[in-house]
């Protein structure tokens, strides 16, 4: 799948701004992916350079939240009805080179991916929330990019959803 040329501007502007949350309703979208994975609806939601993901009984957020202290945990597990949840986060602060990079490789990986979604913001080539996920034996898995170019960092979660 080719990126989605956003036409809102871009304006999360660090990634210190973002925060995880479960349970949080839908927000408006700028773009939404409906898929079946492993016989589980999953709805992929773009917000800015934000996400949301929907996924049988998860509902996780990462984003600028109002109300919300920014700052994404390191790891995060819960129990949902007969699935256990894990979430992980790391935010990487690049060379100018090697941010280009970098996106570059977030931008390829989900063009070939067959469910995947993102987006790339007005006048910020670089500006790109990313969503891929896959299907595992027990469950499911996705993982998540978002960029920012002025301070070139990418916060990159990955999220691993099992039966018990």
């Amino acid at each position: 799948m080719s990126g989605i040329a956003l036409t809102t501007p871009y304006l999360d502007t660090d990634a210190d701004q973002l925060s995880f949350t479960l349970g949080w309703p839908a927000h408006e979208a700028l773009a939404v992916r409906d898929l079946t994975v492993g016989g589980l609806a999953v709805q992929l939601r773009l917000l800015g350079a934000s996400h949301q993901v929907f996924a049988g009984p998860v509902r996780e957020t990462v984003a600028c939240l109002p109300g919300v202290t920014g700052g994404l945990p390191n790891t995060a597990v819960r129990s949902f009805d007969n699935w256990t949840y894990r979430f992980t986060a790391h935010c990487e602060h690049l060379t100018a080179e090697d941010f280009t990079v970098r996106v570059e490789q977030i931008r390829s990986r989900a063009d070939a991916h067959p469910r995947a979604l993102y987006g790339i913001f007005p006048g910020f080539h670089e500006a790109v929330t990313a969503l891929t996920v896959d299907r595992h034996a027990t469950g499911l898995s996705w993982c998540t990019w978002h960029t920012y170019p002025q301070s070139r960092q990418i916060v990159a979660t990955q999220t691993r959803l099992e039966a018990r």
